[in-house]
């Protein structure tokens, strides 16, 4: 049985000044990388990772099977690191 993964919602900026500096520095970049995102893309990275949905919810929200969220899910991890300049 696959265990499921612990997701962290990120900080909103005003939420950050507990943060050190860098970590501060990163989520702020992170934030910018997706305002810059196309909105469907944009939207599945918030769903899953901010919001907490799972595929199977995702495909119901969207109106696509859960196989099409995976895969523009991953579409959208690559879009994301390719703007942000990590590896996928």
């Amino acid at each position: 049985m696959r265990r499921s993964r612990t997701e962290l919602p990120l900080p909103k900026a005003e939420e950050l000044g507990a943060f050190p500096q860098e970590q501060r520095e990163s989520a702020l970049d992170v934030r910018r990388v997706l305002a810059r995102m196309p909105d469907g893309p944009r939207r599945l990275l918030e769903l899953f990772y901010f919001d907490g949905f799972s595929l199977a919810e995702i495909a119901a929200m969207t109106g696509r099977s859960p196989q099409s969220v995976k895969t523009a899910l991953w579409r959208a991890r690559a879009t994301f690191a390719e703007k942000y300049g990590a590896p996928v």
